[in-house]
């Protein structure tokens, strides 16, 4: 086949990836955002982009050639946000610890196939109201940086606000970080020297184990994977796919521990973009992992300059970061608290949200334990009825995983 017919037909799948591409950058501004909260050294900045691109890029890329399929994995970036919120109580190797527990569970769980009855003892919208807690000082934070470089985060916010409006069918971020990078460069709020490229050195951790950032962090990261993966699997087969469900979840365990070891992470399919790589856009369905080792190639380069990530953070403007950071996360935000009052549950999830916001510390446990313990309580005792509804429609989708 000559080279112009072959990137004919490669096209759809190209033009597919170039969305993860782009969410690849706008994942990495969230992270840097989430080291500076922590207060973390160049050295685990770096271990940390590393491993959380890379582990799942390598996986992706496996995976999808092995199986043919579109079988893209991700650092979950809620995980990310969710050790944010957390580095205030637990340790850096604590959150390590409590991730590489995580990843052997979900390893368990997909080795016996019983994800989907274990998602749906702890109701999604109590943990979307923990992460609504989560990424809530994100957003911001962002506009906390107008009132410090209004300039920068003015321009980025006004070019997102504007690419809504006048650029259909392109992600407003991307206009809007071009645009702060345009308006950074002519005020001159770059940094001294732009970091030179260097092979990352990823820092081996030892992990710490504590109840603390166990109880606070398990339930949630166990969750949030498994409710990613179950309905990525149901979506692939409703593309025609066969997708090996137990050795998916199987995977994204393993690489969990053996990413964590170099910073704490869970990995999962990435239910929102999936049908960007594995839908008919993608082209036609044998071509379409195609799609997924191309998206997951540009996760590996990010992995491979991670060494650059601490210095490109002193390099850009910290408005610049923190905006961008904020309005990527706006719509998981919006839907977050969407999901919080339209049912089944209502009071539950927005207690779950309340005691996240706090500053409570009972018995050694911090915000994160105490919202899941009581949303969950309350989701039992005062909205039964809803609890029910919401097992059984879990139950339903692990059936139809299964079938």
């Amino acid at each position: 086949m000559a080279l112009r017919e072959q990137l004919k037909e490669a096209a759809p799948q190209l033009s597919a990836a170039v969305p993860l591409w782009m969410l690849a950058f706008v994942a990495l501004t969230i992270v840097l955002t989430v080291t500076e909260r922590l207060g973390l050294s160049a050295e685990l900045t770096t271990s940390w982009v590393f491993t959380f691109f890379g582990v799942s890029a390598v996986l992706g890329i496996v995976l999808s050639i092995r199986f043919r399929q579109p079988l893209v994995f991700t650092g979950h970036i809620l995980v990310v946000i969710l050790f944010g919120s957390l580095g205030s109580e637990t340790s850096f190797p604590e959150l390590v610890g409590a991730a590489m527990i995580a990843g052997a569970i979900i390893l368990i769980l997909g080795a016996t196939g019983i994800t989907g009855k274990v998602t749906s003892w702890i109701p999604e919208p109590i943990v979307m109201g923990l992460i609504a807690g989560a990424v809530l000082p994100f957003v911001a934070d962002m506009f906390t940086s107008l009132g410090t470089e209004p300039l920068v985060v003015g321009a980025v916010i006004a070019a997102f606000v504007a690419s809504q409006v006048f650029l259909d069918g392109i992600s407003p971020i991307i206009p809007a970080l071009v645009v702060g990078v345009v308006v950074a460069g002519l005020a001159g709020q770059f940094g001294e020297q732009l970091p030179a490229f260097e092979l990352p050195q990823p820092v081996l951790i030892v992990p710490a184990f504590s109840i603390d950032a166990i109880v606070a962090a398990l339930p949630v990261l166990i969750v949030l994977v498994l409710a990613a993966n179950i309905p990525s699997v149901i979506y692939l087969r409703n593309q025609g796919y066969e997708p090996p469900e137990r050795a998916l979840n199987m995977a994204s365990g393993g690489a969990t521990i053996i990413g964590s070891l170099f910073g704490p992470m869970a990995v999962a399919i990435p239910t929102p973009v999936l049908p960007i790589i594995g839908g008919p856009d993608a082209g036609p369905i044998e071509h379409r992992y195609r799609a997924s080792v191309a998206s997951s190639v540009s996760w590996l380069v990010i992995a491979l300059g991670a060494a650059t990530a601490a210095p490109l953070a002193m390099f850009l403007p910290r408005g610049l970061i923190v905006s961008v950071a904020g309005l990527a996360l706006l719509s998981v935000l919006a839907a977050s608290l969407r999901d919080l009052v339209t049912g089944p549950l209502t009071l539950a999830p927005v207690v779950a949200f309340a005691v996240v916001m706090s500053d409570i510390a009972l018995i050694g446990l911090g915000p994160f334990f105490w919202g899941l313990v009581l949303g969950t309580s309350i989701s039992l005792v005062v909205e039964r009825e809803g609890w029910k509804r919401l097992q059984d429609s879990a139950s339903a989708e692990s059936d139809q995983v299964t079938r």
